[in-house]
């Protein structure tokens, strides 16, 4: 669960419809027993064929049923849907969506779906042609309008030879969505479909040798969370990410990889000039060695010789002039991110207040770094200041969370028309 932040013991009911991809839905259950809440797993008679009982109930520690008249007295398909505070479907087949999309009852799942009243999360598996079929297309639509949250496969390889969309998203990325229902139960409408964003994540690697490289403590994780709730939410996602920490891809994002500032740049201003929203939360290094070596640099009795840097470009206030002249569209909002650390003289948000005056852009995230603090961690607090000064703060809490409510913020700026200069008529 990442750093030390109080869990509060939840009842979660976990489907498992009939899919290959059943297999990897013990390591979300293992998730959220080990983060002490209570699971209660629910998987179809086809599931069964695929993960015995066995297993969800010994990683569980809760008995596993189909069917509506186990445990009669206590009317366990009224009760267990009743008293859930998040309904996790995985893997979703065409075949258990369709169901639960006209309100079927007619195994244990789907009667606990009708009698549930927390957040509902389904994740998709299927065959490609399956998943883009007019009828399961359908039947999503049909579930989101229900108020459940239904999520972007992923793409990949497929059973058999085929690959493709309609793969299982990674069991991580399950769970963190799982974790960010339970913190907020509105943090994921379907509300970007159509609006394109372009998000950097990230730090970047600066050459010094083909060995040895300036770089930063950047994991990736604000920027990869941006993307995930961005996605799910229904907006087309490209990210250009650095330097991370082993993070598993978000499903329904295009990955461009770069490693420097010049590359990251380059990516950047390619991609913005049909980009509705670029956020800015990758972590780009300042400077870069003047001179590269070809070889590994060695040591000497002398000691090092000196490096002599250059400055990189700066992306975000490239993007603002890029705006303000008309190769960026003046409707595109701009969101930077600040990793600061206050000094003598002035505090963390003060050195924000200051770079979003220099920078122009319509956001400005402003994070406190040090020791424990932002790079590296599962959790972080912070600001949103927007151009208009209006300041909100962010408390504690997840960096999935924390993206949602920056997407809020840029929905704000979008649908209000609000922005920084350039951005205002």
């Amino acid at each position: 669960m990442g750093e030390n932040v109080g869990t509060t013991r939840k009842n979660i009911v976990i489907g498992v419809g009939g899919g290959i991809a059943a297999y990897k839905v013990g390591s979300v259950v293992r998730h959220f027993t080990e983060a002490g809440h209570h699971v209660r797993v629910i998987p179809t008679e086809s599931a069964l064929k695929f993960v015995g009982a066995a297993t969800f109930e010994a990683l569980s520690g809760n008995p596993v049923s189909t069917e509506v008249f186990a445990d009669v007295p206590r009317v366990p398909h009224v009760r267990l849907g009743q008293e859930a505070d998040l309904v996790l479907i995985a893997p979703a087949t065409a075949d258990l969506m369709a169901r639960a999309a006209s309100g079927r009852a007619d195994d244990l799942l789907t009667s606990t779906l009708l009698t549930a009243r927390c957040p509902v999360l389904f994740v998709p598996a299927m065959h490609t042609e399956m998943w883009e079929h007019p009828a399961t297309q359908a039947n999503v639509s049909t579930l989101r309008e229900h108020g459940a949250t239904v999520m972007t496969p992923a793409s990949g390889r497929l059973t058999g030879v085929d690959t493709g969309a309609g793969r299982l998203p990674d069991p991580q990325e399950i769970s963190l969505l799982g974790e960010l229902l339970l913190d907020r139960p509105d943090a994921l409408p379907y509300d970007l479909a159509g609006v394109k964003f372009l998000i950097s994540a990230g730090g970047t690697r600066e050459p010094l040798d083909p060995v040895r490289y300036l770089g930063n403590r950047s994991s990736g994780k604000q920027g990869y969370a941006l993307a995930r709730a961005a996605a799910q939410r229904g907006a087309q996602v490209t990210m250009v990410a650095g330097a991370t920490s082993n993070l598993p891809d978000p499903a329904g994002v295009e990955i461009i990889r770069i490693a420097t500032a010049a590359q990251l740049a380059d990516e950047i201003g390619k991609r913005a000039p049909e980009t509705d929203v670029v956020i800015m939360a990758a972590a780009v290094a300042d400077f870069r060695p003047v001179q590269v070596s070809d070889a590994k640099i060695k040591k000497s009795d002398s000691g090092p010789a000196p490096i002599e840097l250059t400055t990189n470009p700066d992306i975000l206030a490239g993007l603002v002039a890029a705006r303000r002249s008309g190769s960026v569209p003046r409707s595109t909002a701009i969101v930077g991110f600040a990793a600061e650390t206050g000094d003598l003289q002035h505090g963390v948000l003060d050195h924000g207040r200051a770079k979003l005056a220099r920078k122009g852009c319509d956001l400005l995230v402003v994070n406190a770094v040090g020791e424990g603090k932002a790079f590296g961690m599962d959790h972080n607090t912070g600001w949103i200041l927007a151009a208009g000064g209006e300041e909100t703060a962010l408390p504690l809490g997840s960096k999935t969370l924390m993206a949602t409510r920056i997407l809020d913020a840029i929905n704000a700026v979008r649908t209000d028309g609000v922005g920084a200069e350039g951005r205002c008529p």
